[in-house]
């Protein structure tokens, strides 16, 4: 660690964030019950974890290209999208359930992040259209082709 240059400890300080995390999922996917409810979080988490310590690893070492890092003006840009996501993870996901929580969530952060016009009647249509698809494929991927089981609380 020779060359500790700011984008490069950026880099190994979110790789570890992001490898905690993955370590925290894994842990709660091999403990929580009914286990068979969790048995497809268990392999994406696992998967997730492999890589994600493989990158820190590879971070640390100075093995990854970092790029130029994250500028402030670009952590403000990712604030919003941070924010909402957190509100979905800690509150809107158990309090409206996980397919309500998730168009809400999903609606918010690409109306936040679509650069068409906001005062065009077409990009809120394109929005919508957009959105009901990506809740028909979530949807269709969970509750008919993997038949997991999904958070459910007030509406799903």
């Amino acid at each position: 660690m020779s060359d500790l240059s700011l984008p490069r400890v950026q880099h190994i300080v979110a790789s570890g964030v992001v490898a905690l995390v993955g370590v925290w999922v894994t842990y709660l996917s091999f403990t929580q019950h009914p286990s068979e409810a969790y048995v497809f979080p268990r392999l994406i988490a696992t998967v997730f974890v492999v890589l994600a310590v493989w990158t820190f690893i590879k971070a640390c070492l100075g093995w990854t290209k970092v790029g130029n890092g994250l500028s402030g003006a670009h952590f403000i840009r990712l604030l919003p999208g941070l924010f909402i996501t957190m509100i979905y993870v800690f509150w809107m996901a158990k309090g409206l359930g996980f397919y309500t929580a998730t168009t809400i969530a999903f609606f918010i952060l690409l109306t936040l992040y679509d650069p068409a016009p906001h005062g065009a009647v077409l990009s809120w249509v394109k929005r919508v259209i957009i959105t009901a698809v990506f809740l028909a494929v979530m949807y269709g991927l969970f509750a008919l082709l993997l038949k997991v089981y999904t958070p459910r609380e007030i509406f799903f």
